[in-house]
């Protein structure tokens, strides 16, 4: 097996930001969307989750631990309810997203479908995989984590975040996490979608004419 940093094209030693910068190409160049396949997509995930979780370029058997092998696993669901609202309204009504009640707010204020509602995502689903099933066209680029177009803010719930992504750590625990790479874990969860231009999170957009399929409203 190469190394992550023979796939990632890197020295081994290399920083973190360099680290990100690689996987963040890498990640378009062989995104099926751009001329890539299936395999050398999840090659560059794997490769980049491996230097995560501190691959030693001195024991190549070192590998990551898969989230799914973790101790403390959470229960099982069938399926998951997600709870949206879309950024966007926040303003129109003076609303915040550290508001305590902001879904209950959301429920009474007769919103659009496309705003405000609940989607059912199925446990092999992402969250915007479950969107898309329903008819909703919600931001994203590059479909693997290497950008923030699809970010999304956790208001109740657990989501957690696989290895392979670009968000520094403050974003996650601030509650943002991406939508094209996350399902949640929780029977319920709430999230506020299309934050993409939060202060950090733009920092991490991608243009989203790089991808053929691509959605940047």
């Amino acid at each position: 097996m190469d190394s992550p940093f023979d796939v990632l094209g890197l020295d081994p030693d290399a920083d973190e930001s360099e680290i990100v910068r690689a996987y963040r190409e890498r990640v378009k160049e062989v995104h099926p969307d751009q001329g890539g396949t299936v395999s050398e997509f999840r090659a560059v995930q794997t490769a980049y989750e491996r230097l995560q979780d501190g691959y030693d370029p001195d024991d190549p058997s070192s590998v990551h631990e898969d989230f799914d092998q973790q101790a403390d696993d959470p229960p099982q669901y069938d399926e998951h309810f997600v709870e949206y609202l879309n950024y966007e309204v926040l303003d129109d009504f003076g609303w915040e997203l550290t508001d305590d009640d902001l879904f209950e707010k959301a429920a009474r204020a007769d919103l659009d479908r496309v705003d405000y509602g609940e989607i059912l995502v199925e446990p092999h689903e992402s969250i915007l995989e479950a969107a898309e099933k329903h008819g909703f066209a919600w931001p994203f680029a590059c479909r693997g984590g290497a950008c923030s177009n699809c970010a999304i803010a956790l208001i109740d719930g657990e989501v957690p975040p696989p290895n392979s992504h670009v968000l520094p750590p403050e974003l996650i625990d601030s509650g943002i996490r991406l939508s094209c790479i996350t399902t949640p874990v929780t029977k319920d969860a709430q999230i506020v979608y299309n934050v993409k231009h939060l202060p950090g999170v733009n920092e991490l957009l991608l243009p989203a004419s790089r991808f053929k399929q691509a959605k940047s409203d």
